[in-house]
């Protein structure tokens, strides 16, 4: 776990603090799957893998755009509040999409997802295609949170 205090180094800077909540494996390579420093919060791109399992290796949710979205979603979320955020504090949004035939039932699902998650205003959102994900998975999604 994660300490969520915002400290600072004695030189009075916001320290930066990496996050990885128990629920994802460590990174293959030297980066986070999210980082806070002062109130700004980062969450690296995201997949649709399931909760890490001791010993396996990641397992997406499904093989549809549905299953791996909503999954890819609680795991962004998850980063959040191990980072002491919410949706709330989500200023903007970036989903990578694999298929350009996704884009209108990629609308779909993220507007139900956060139609359920009763936040005060929307985020900022973009969606682009971009095909450099391994074989099989079909989203990505990264956020900008700013904490109060």
């Amino acid at each position: 776990m994660t300490d969520k205090t915002n400290t600072t180094d004695t030189t009075g800077k916001a320290e930066k603090t990496a996050l990885t909540p128990a629920t994802h494996t460590t990174p293959p390579a030297r980066f986070s799957h999210g980082v806070r420093k002062g109130n700004i919060l980062q969450v690296a791109g995201q997949v649709g893998f399931l909760p890490a399992a001791e010993g396996q290796p990641p397992t997406p949710a499904g093989p549809t755009l549905r299953e791996q979205t909503l999954q890819t979603l609680d795991n962004v979320k998850s980063i959040l509040e191990e980072g002491g955020a919410s949706w709330d504090d989500a200023m903007m949004v970036r989903v990578y999409l694999t298929d350009v035939d996704h884009f209108a039932e990629m609308n779909e699902i993220y507007n139900t997802y956060f139609a359920a998650q009763g936040l005060t205003q929307p985020p900022a959102a973009r969606t682009t295609v971009y095909v450099g994900l391994p074989a099989g998975l079909l989203v990505e999604i990264d956020v900008l949170a700013v904490l109060d």
